[in-house]
């Protein structure tokens, strides 16, 4: 099989994919300024021919670079992610973590602040240990790597139009509870994708966490079924922004 790419979303670690099985993937982290340099590093390290995806920003990343070169990528998957440009609101919040990460305060402290959005209430109410997790992520993540993070959301474009080229299988996964990227989010992505595979899981924004194991067969199972290496055409490449 081709190699397998899983990208965390912002504040995450590698943790987030713990217990889906898919230790054998590659799980590079997120830490450059823009989108675009984030790309240009991932296609300077990664392996020729990929299928690769993520999760929130990760999954963001993940489109963006299936844009830039979709001679590389035999499969790309996406779940709880936004493919629209930031609205005024996010990027005021973006700004607003920027001070509060100026001001000394941790990332722990700023995922903590936000569990509501990340876990589902069933989640937040009957599983302390997902939510202990979810805050250990953001301890894990040095403050300049959150900062680095946090700039590169703000150079964020609507890729919708865009991925109508992208011609390579995709699953597209939501978490029904999700209140950060709820469904529709997700189903706007999958009717732009021409191959999308349509998949749902019970669980909050940090869909791995919740459910490792539902999560990571359907990541498994459509991983497997990509087959040998077949990357796209070179087409005309976008413009980088």
């Amino acid at each position: 099989m081709v190699p397998l790419v899983l990208l965390p979303g912002m504040n995450c670690t590698a943790d987030l994919w713990a217990g889906t099985g898919l230790d054998d993937a590659v799980a590079p982290e997120l830490g450059e300024d823009s989108l675009d340099a984030q790309v240009d590093v991932l296609l300077q390290t990664l392996p020729p021919v990929f299928a690769i995806g993520g999760l929130s920003l990760g999954g963001i990343v993940a489109m963006a670079l299936a844009l830039r070169a979709p001679e590389r990528v035999a499969g790309l998957w996406i779940a709880a992610a936004n493919a629209k440009a930031p609205t005024d609101a996010q990027r005021a919040g973006w700004r607003s973590w920027l001070e509060r990460l100026d001001d000394g305060v941790r990332p722990a402290d700023l995922q903590r602040d936000i569990l509501g959005a990340l876990l589902s209430p069933e989640a937040r109410g009957h599983r302390p240990d997902l939510a202990d997790r979810a805050v250990r992520m953001g301890g894990d993540t040095a403050p300049d790597r959150l900062r680095a993070q946090l700039r590169m959301q703000a150079t964020r474009v609507d890729l919708r139009a865009g991925l109508r080229r992208v011609t390579a299988p995709s699953l597209v996964i939501d978490g029904a509870a999700d209140a950060l990227c709820p469904p529709a989010f997700l189903d706007e992505i999958a009717a732009a994708l021409p191959r999308a595979r349509r998949a749902s899981v019970a669980a909050g924004h940090l869909i791995p966490l919740e459910e490792p194991q539902a999560f990571g067969g359907l990541v498994r199972r459509w991983w497997e079924q990509i087959g040998p290496a077949t990357p796209q055409p070179r087409a005309s490449r976008s413009p980088r922004r």
